[in-house]
């Protein structure tokens, strides 16, 4: 232990990242500015490097008494105000005698080799990090902190402090992260289960219907974007109705479903729970930012693109030209999103991000649109593209509410704005079209 201590004392002093414990969970949690902050969106990130290559249990045995008996508690840290923490976080603390370790699953390796590539491709390998107490709560002030010391027999609470110094060790760290199934808060679920057994049982957290979405979307009501994002990178698979325990993939359910669960044992059933602490007594909300003001939205900016688009398809409709330079913008943009959402789809292995209807109206054909027009042998395929690109998202507009994806209302103004452009350049796209190179007669 006092190795383990000695080295993160030192790279806190250093500067290190190791000493930045900006461990949290996160969905995935969307497109938010850019690609790789949609990513921060869908995934846990925290800034600790690997653990240290030699990393044993700390202290002998023989420094332990007798009668130090093992406490295990689950600890949770609220939301924090960035898009990577906004959905809390959960650890495992262990204690016994002079030993007081939180075990942290949301951690990587940033220096890993190909790290950021195999980040994009969804290949999120996490690992499970000790952390000493002296530095349990760096980098989470200001975020309520709850631990929950677990009502487990001696013999359950040391086969959990074996099992989690076991997979702390080097060859057993490293585990496969996924934002939806398998996190930092529901590893913790997952041990608490083998060591309560079978009689564990749970109380009731949702209503009949809830799905991944909604939960992630209580989490993201402040913040129109990240939600945006969400809506937009996530498949039907995230309209799933999910069952109590699948809802523990966010840290504040977990600790809501530890705090009512029971243990049932032949004759009698005891709660899961021995004592409940709060060593930070901040906000129930976390540290939630005010709501994203109404006037840069999503929808407060689609609906201003869609008015130009108006604006825009009026003139050329009285003009008889199609204004390329609008198009190329249009198309261009959505077709870079549509870049991403083909490749979340088709080559990245993240979780529920494949299939995606949202596929049908943006896509990468989009930017064959942008600048096919721009050439005068290319127009007639342009023409032909825009209607077909025109009927397939307004059929998805009038269909929307048949299929099972749920999407956000930013979607359609523009979605609409595609439609109006698409059509306008398949009635009039033959004809001379305005641009730099065009002829004035």
């Amino acid at each position: 232990m006092q190795r383990l201590l000695k080295t993160y004392r030192h790279k806190a002093r250093a500067g290190h990242p190791s000493g930045m414990l900006k461990n949290i969970f996160g969905i995935p949690h969307g497109l938010h500015y850019c690609y790789l902050t949609m990513l921060c969106a869908l995934c846990a990130t925290g800034t600790l490097e690997a653990a240290p290559a030699q990393l044993s249990q700390p202290a002998s045995q023989e420094a332990l008494q007798v009668d130090d008996s093992v406490r295990v508690s689950l600890v949770t840290f609220y939301p924090g105000s960035q898009p990577h923490n906004i959905f809390g976080h959960s650890e495992i603390r262990v204690q016994q005698g002079p030993i007081d370790v939180y075990f942290n699953y949301g951690v990587f390796d940033f220096q890993a080799p190909g790290f950021l590539w195999r980040f994009v491709l969804g290949e999120t390998d996490y690992m499970c990090q000790p952390i000493p107490q002296a530095y349990a709560t760096m980098g989470m002030e200001g975020r309520r902190m709850v631990e929950q010391e677990l009502n487990l027999p001696q013999d359950k609470a040391v086969m959990v402090r074996d099992f989690l110094w076991n997979n702390a060790q080097p060859e057993n760290r490293i585990y496969r992260y996924k934002f939806l199934s398998d996190n930092c808060s529901t590893r913790p679920r997952d041990i608490i289960e083998m060591a309560a057994g079978d009689g564990l049982q749970y109380p009731q957290l949702y209503q009949e219907g809830t799905t991944y979405r909604d939960i992630l979307s209580h989490y993201c009501q402040n913040y129109a974007w990240e939600r945006f994002g969400i809506n937009l990178v996530l498949g039907w698979d995230a309209d799933t109705v999910i069952t109590d325990r699948a809802a523990m993939f966010i840290p504040m359910k977990l600790m809501e479903a530890v705090a009512g669960a029971t243990v049932k044992t032949d004759s009698t059933a005891m709660p899961l729970v021995k004592a409940t602490t709060v060593p930070i007594d901040a906000s129930t909300d976390g540290l939630m930012l005010p709501p994203t003001p109404w006037y840069i939205s999503p929808l407060a900016v689609a609906l201003l693109v869609l008015l130009l688009t108006c604006l825009v398809t009026a003139r050329d409709w009285r003009r008889r030209d199609i204004s390329r330079w609008y198009d190329s913008l249009l198309f261009t943009v959505g077709g870079l999103a549509g870049c991403i959402l083909f490749f979340l789809i088709f080559f990245s292995t993240h979780e529920a991000t494949s299939p995606n209807i949202n596929i049908a109206w943006l896509h990468p054909l989009l930017l064959l649109l942008a600048v096919l027009p721009w050439f005068k042998k290319g127009r007639p395929i342009a023409r032909w593209l825009h209607a077909a690109n025109a009927l397939v998202a307004l059929l998805l507009m009038l269909l929307w509410p048949l299929q099972p994806q749920t999407g956000d209302w930013a979607f359609f103004p523009l979605m609409a704005s595609l439609v109006m452009r698409s059509a306008i350049n398949a009635v009039l796209g033959a004809q001379t079209t305005r641009g730099p190179t065009s002829t004035q007669h």
